[in-house]
């Protein structure tokens, strides 16, 4: 079958922008494990992970221990880290259901309210981190990516933007520990 060179076009267009879709929450949907935020966030964590630059290169390593518990069906996950530097750094997470499935994450360095979608293994969080620099503070968009990869391990990977440009990523992993 023969295609006019605008016919031919216009296909590679279409393909091409196909395959430039963005990835969803949804794309796991028949992911298995399940992952159930009330299940997995519950008792004691520990992460581990790197902070990168826009280049790639680790900058920062750091680990964290986390206590996280269910009230009233309003999840806080009690965050303490520790970098590689000696610079301790204490995050609390509210998780509050929304009714459809989804969350809202907040936070005392989270700007508003980050959206949080979960489908089969995988949970997305979307939010606004505030963070120290130099003399003032940056605010950061925070793609978190986590996907659950057997029922005691949780791997997240985060993309920092500034202006819609990556200036930064994060990759870590969350282990629950027998209580």
């Amino acid at each position: 079958m023969r295609f006019t060179p605008a016919v031919a076009l216009l296909l590679a267009l279409t393909f091409g922008l196909a395959g430039c879709s963005p990835v969803t929450v949804q794309d796991y949907a028949d992911n298995r494990p399940q992952l159930v935020p009330e299940e997995f966030f519950q008792g004691q964590l520990t992460a581990h992970g790197v902070i990168k630059d826009r280049g790639g290169k680790v900058i920062r390593y750091f680990n964290a221990d986390i206590k996280a518990y269910w009230k009233n069906g309003i999840g806080t996950l009690e965050e303490d880290f520790m970098f590689d530097d000696g610079e301790p750094e204490r995050r609390v997470w509210t998780l509050t259901p929304t009714g459809d499935g989804g969350y809202t994450g907040t936070a005392g360095d989270v700007i508003g309210d980050g959206q949080i979608t979960v489908a089969g293994n995988s949970m997305f969080l979307d939010y606004v981190l505030r963070i120290p620099y130099n003399d003032g503070t940056l605010d950061l968009r925070i793609d978190d990516r986590m996907y659950l990869v057997n029922p005691t391990t949780l791997i997240n990977e985060s993309t920092m933007k500034k202006f819609g440009f990556r200036v930064g990523a994060i990759l870590l992993v969350i282990e629950k520990r027998s209580d």
